[in-house]
């Protein structure tokens, strides 16, 4: 006797049937969610691969580090550090520096301390070095026009000495030392020989702001010139006994013998 088969109609519905058994065989719905949602399932796999395995890996994910600084740094010696780090450089601007050789590294971007990974490109900014310049023909001039074109080409005016000659015009620059032409730093001092003439009793003010009251009579003195009234103002940005004014400016003639008043710091 034939045993009875269980038919696709008379099955009962359980957690092992899919809703997918609901549709027909060979029904549209059928084709049409079996060439959709294949697709759609690699796509989503893919996705969780790409997010987790490829893009760790790409973008090195948890490799930063903290950037070293190289301020003050030759670019020879911050070469051996950012191969050490697997990092490029790119010299961005040079600028002059005093006081800071030629080559050393004045700023770094980013700045220490970035987190940043394998491969990234520092930018730096190096030092010129002290900037040069050539000291003006001054031969010839008064003092002041001399102190102008000093300040103009970035010097400064530094000690004045006469000559007594009869044969060379009075009152004017015979010559600077170091002589014109002569290369020298930025903001470097210029000494001037001034004539005067057969016989002087004229005199010019030198700079003593900024000098301790001691140093400052002494430089009065060898000019000639004389203390005249001293006052006091609290200014606790110097030392005591510091000269803050002086009652006249640098470079004016004067006749010897002059008395100079003086401001003088204190912190009281």
């Amino acid at each position: 006797m034939n045993q009875p088969r269980a038919s696709r109609i008379s099955r009962k519905s359980g957690p092992i049937n899919s809703w997918l058994d609901k549709l027909p065989l060979n029904g549209w719905q059928r084709k049409l969610l079996i060439y959709a949602g294949i697709p759609l399932v690699i796509i989503f796999v893919l996705y969780l691969v790409a997010d987790d395995i490829v893009m760790p890996m790409v973008t090195r994910h948890g490799e930063e580090f903290d950037l070293p600084s190289f301020e003050g740094k030759t670019l020879v010696e911050a070469k051996l550090d950012l191969d050490d780090l697997n990092l490029a450089y790119d010299v961005a601007s040079e600028e002059y520096s005093p006081g800071v050789p030629k080559g050393v590294i004045l700023s770094q971007f980013p700045i220490s301390g970035t987190k940043v990974k394998s491969g990234r490109v520092i930018k730096f900014v190096l030092s010129l070095g002290q900037k040069n310049v050539p000291i003006p023909q001054l031969g010839g001039l008064s003092v002041r026009q001399a102190m102008l074109d000093l300040e103009t080409a970035g010097l400064e005016l530094g000690e004045i000495a006469w000559a007594f000659s009869d044969t060379l015009p009075e009152r004017v620059v015979v010559f600077s030392y170091p002589p014109a032409g002569t290369e020298i730093s930025l903001g470097s001092t210029v000494n001037l020989m001034v004539n005067r003439g057969r016989a002087s009793t004229f005199t010019y003010m030198p700079k003593v702001i900024g000098l301790p009251i001691t140093e400052a009579v002494k430089r009065l003195e060898d000019k000639h010139l004389k203390v005249g009234i001293t006052t006091t103002r609290t200014d606790e940005n110097y030392l005591p006994e510091t000269v803050l004014e002086q009652s006249e400016p640098e470079g004016t003639e004067l006749d010897v013998g002059t008395e100079i008043d003086l401001v003088i710091s204190t912190t009281e």
